[in-house]
């Protein structure tokens, strides 16, 4: 099972959080949270997914400043049952284009207590425009960590930007570096298959 028994970062006692404009109790994680994680885990084997770009919820470029490519309900829902929520990472590619690095949230975003499982992809590229529409392949490599809550939106921000350190640090290593010439990434894409 993926991510079984991994813990990031442990919550201590709920409290009233100093975030400007929050004023709610919500649990509080310890500072390991913050910091770069130590570990990451493969993933065994890779998980290879693949389906159209669809909209998601408009956080990622907008609220985040971290644009995300999602999948839609029906690829979500074709998942291994043994892969856990949590924050993951591998390889992806748009349509015929290049490959790259990815980092991406697979569940239900406790910040924004989401009503639908989501899988949202962080491709980590500078793109000049979006691409819903366009086929998206990614092989799911590493978990970094489990879901968690944040007290406010920097904290999530900060997490995040934790996490794509992560990714791209452990997607140096000659194993993961292996799957980016995977011939699912590297064969002409096939949208019959999803």
């Amino acid at each position: 099972m993926v991510g079984l028994g991994v813990s990031g970062a442990l919550y201590s006692a709920s409290r009233s959080i100093g975030c400007p404009g929050l004023s709610r109790l919500i649990a509080t994680p310890t500072p390991s949270l913050i910091t770069p994680r130590p570990f990451s885990m493969a993933v065994q084997p890779p998980v290879r997914v693949q389906g159209q770009v669809v909209q998601g919820f408009g956080r990622g470029s907008k609220e985040l400043g971290i644009p995300t490519a999602n999948f839609s309900e029906e690829v979500i829902e074709r998942l291994p049952t043994a892969m856990d929520t949590g924050i993951y990472y591998g390889w992806a590619r748009i349509d015929q284009g290049d490959i790259y690095k990815m980092v991406m949230s697979v569940g239900w975003n406790p910040y924004y207590k989401n009503e639908k499982k989501s899988m949202e992809t962080h491709i980590i590229h500078d793109f000049d425009e979006d691409f819903y529409g366009s086929w998206l392949r990614v092989i799911v490599s590493g978990y970094i960590r489990p879901e968690e809550n944040y007290n406010c939106l920097d904290d999530l921000i900060h997490a995040i930007r934790n996490d794509i350190a992560t990714a791209e640090r452990e997607l140096e290593s000659p194993s993961q570096l292996l799957l980016k010439t995977d011939a699912f990434l590297t064969d002409p894409v096939d949208t019959n298959q999803s």
